[in-house]
């Protein structure tokens, strides 16, 4: 057993005294406890530190492994799963592993692509929760050297009400602030998240092939550069504490391990990574995200190499900040860089021109060990793939479940214009197509485009292999209304506690769905994000697979944009979504959505339909073009997409039901 005076060193400062006095009882729990307990560690995982090791850890050691070892860093209970995803392809340059998934554009020109969630930090402060989302999400573009040109937000909320609102300022403060456009996503309301809110953040970047960065340190006497905000105590257990744990009635003990956001600083950050990149200044380059120093060395040091750092080095914003706490601080806003000595003063020169916090921490080595050092002596070594590939891989016990769908509230069913018009869509100058209708459109080189989505499960849908595949065929649909053929896909896995069996199946079934979906479409999941232990009072969320999509539109000047008076309408059947979602019909889907895209180009609008039915759908594509329509379709529930323009494709009439 530790002592109390260890276990209390590790819980983050609280600020009022009603803060204090929570923190006093928490600590009274923890003190009947070991130390790797408190930290989220099992008995089993410790004793596996301590073998892999051939000695006990010490306490700045335990803090290292217990947010490696966190779910929210390890995956431990999906990365197994994950393998069933197809994520190769011609067009793929990077695909999961690194910071961001990239897809070749032609002519030159990538797209990194990735979303995430911050769905814990969220419920417990939802401004800035969904602000460091999208911080977060935008550095791990960045870390790909590529600009971000695109944001998108899947919320799911109980109701429209203050909390909701809140993680909307957030996302519009800090993407509006950083000059990034939000261009797309979706806001859902049902009951089943009120104890725990969804938010994800999805960035689009765009990198010439060439200058394509990654994270891993090759560089042997490479120096660490350290660069963007001081460090401080804020975020501190974000990933164990926080996002690898249920909530419950103590969720006020877990402020302190919210992040606290500056977009201000994150926008200087953007562009001094840019120059560093484009410069060719740095040789690898790391966010410093969840599980902060530790998480990002720990991933630069993996497959053979070392990192030595120096925690004095470290540019502070709290005095007396102890060790253990400068190697686990997710403060936000920074990025670590491998530089070559003979570049380094080029590289502090970039940091100070765009005055940012900066140091040289540390180096690469060829040990294969994380070493760290404080008042010059070493406080934790540990080999780095021990923290990374020995993290735990539980295969846990399944249990199929009976679903049903949940009913869909009004409130999914009106305009969402009073959202994404607090969001800024213009900034960068590439939007061609607003957010309001199924994918926005941003112009790459020339007149080429690119189509973007981020779209869940249907409202109400609670089957897991069908919540993946329809939440992958949404968005492939939407890419492809807008006229993109889509190209790759991200996820973000939303689920409740894993070691309930009937969770566990979920993941695994949601999964399985999103696999079927992507072969059927022919196309790769590049990039992804898991989210477990979404449970509040033991009440689980229900699967929420969250799909981003990115399409390639040939000619952005034939965007559909609006049906006009006096145009043929038409509609597109298809199979329902109640019916079992085999092989076939999924065939049937990719192929309908491969007709739609090639014909997008040349109609003056498409829309799926979806949630509400066929009436939804009229009234969303008269609110986007200013003017109303009529129409007298017989069996509305089995229509697909709605068609508008002088010449709808013979196809409209021919695909009928299946």
């Amino acid at each position: 057993m530790h002592s109390n005076e260890s276990e209390e060193a590790f819980l983050p400062d609280a600020g009022d005294a009603s803060e204090r006095t929570s923190r006093l009882q928490y600590l009274t729990r923890v003190a009947e406890q070991p130390l790797h307990r408190a930290l989220g560690l099992t008995d089993g995982e410790f004793d596996r530190i301590c073998e892999l090791l051939g000695r006990d850890p010490n306490d700045f050691e335990l803090a290292v492994f217990s947010l490696l070892w966190s779910e929210h860093c390890g995956y431990k209970h999906s990365a197994l799963l994950l393998k069933r995803l197809p994520s190769s392809g011609e067009r793929v340059l990077q695909g999961p592993g690194e910071n961001a998934g990239v897809l070749d554009l032609g002519d030159g020109e990538a797209v990194a692509f990735k979303v995430e969630s911050h769905n814990h930090p969220s419920a417990v402060e939802p401004f800035q929760g969904a602000a460091t989302g999208v911080g977060g999400i935008l550095r791990d573009v960045i870390a790909m050297g590529a600009r971000p040109i695109a944001l998108l937000d899947g919320l799911r909320f109980g109701e429209p009400g203050w909390m909701f609102e809140r993680a909307v300022s957030g996302i519009g403060h800090y993407g509006n602030c950083v000059g990034v456009p939000t261009v797309g996503g979706e806001a859902v309301f049902d009951e089943a998240y009120a104890g725990n809110c969804l938010v994800n953040a999805m960035c689009v970047g765009l990198v010439p092939k060439e200058r394509l960065t990654r994270a891993k340190a090759t560089l042997t006497g490479g120096l660490l550069v350290l660069y963007g905000a001081t460090t401080g105590r804020d975020g501190i257990g974000g990933a164990s504490v926080l996002a690898s744990q249920e909530l419950g009635d103590e969720d006020a003990d877990k402020r302190p391990t919210v992040q606290i956001g500056d977009p201000f600083t994150g926008k200087k950050l953007i562009e001094a990574s840019l120059e560093l990149t484009e410069r060719g200044l740095v040789e690898s380059l790391q966010d410093c995200g969840a599980a902060g120093l530790a998480s990002s060395l720990a991933e630069m040091a993996r497959d053979g190499a070392g990192v030595d750092v120096d925690l004095d080095r470290v540019p502070l914003r709290e005095d007396e900040m102890e060790a253990w706490e400068i190697m686990v601080s997710e403060s936000q806003e920074r990025m670590v860089a491998v530089v070559r000595p003979d570049r380094l003063e080029d590289v502090l020169a970039v940091c100070r021109r765009w005055e940012l916090a900066h140091a040289v921490i540390g180096e690469v080595t060829n040990t294969g060990e994380l070493r760290a050092f404080h008042d010059d002596e070493i406080v934790g070594e540990i080999p780095a793939a021990l923290l990374t590939d020995e993290c735990p891989r539980h295969r846990v016990e399944t249990r199929p479940k009976e679903t049903s769908p949940a009913p869909v509230a009004d409130s999914n069913l009106g305009s969402r214009r009073w959202i994404y018009e607090r969001y800024d869509q213009l900034v960068g100058s590439r939007t061609v197509r607003r957010p309001g209708l199924d994918a926005a459109v941003l112009r790459l080189d020339g007149n080429r485009g690119l189509a973007v989505s981020l779209d869940g499960p249907p409202v109400g849908e609670r089957d897991p292999f069908g919540a993946g595949a329809l939440a992958v065929l949404d968005a492939a649909r939407n890419v492809a209304c807008a006229g993109g053929e889509p190209i790759g896909l991200t996820d973000c896995l939303n689920f409740g506690n894993p070691e309930k069996p009937e969770i566990a199946w979920e993941l695994e079934q949601a999964i399985e769905g999103i696999a079927r979906a992507a072969e059927a479409l022919a196309i790769p999941v590049v990039s992804g994000n898991v989210s477990l232990y979404n449970d509040t009072d033991g009440r689980s969320i229900p699967p929420t697979p969250v799909v981003g999509c990115v399409g390639l539109v040939p000619d952005v000047r034939r965007v559909p944009r609006g049906w006009r008076r006096g145009e043929k309408v038409s509609v597109v059947r298809g199979a329902s979504n109640k019916l079992l979602l085999g092989n076939d019909w999924l065939a049937f889907e990719a192929e309908l959505i491969g007709l739609i895209w090639r014909a997008a180009a040349g109609l003056s609008l498409v829309h799926d339909v979806s949630d509400g039915g066929l009436d939804t759908a009229l009234a969303e594509m008269a609110e986007w073009s200013g003017v109303a329509a009529t129409a007298d379709v017989p069996d509305p529930e089995t229509v697909r997409f709605v068609l508008a323009g002088d010449h709808v494709p013979e196809f409209a009439e021919e695909v009928g039901l299946v």
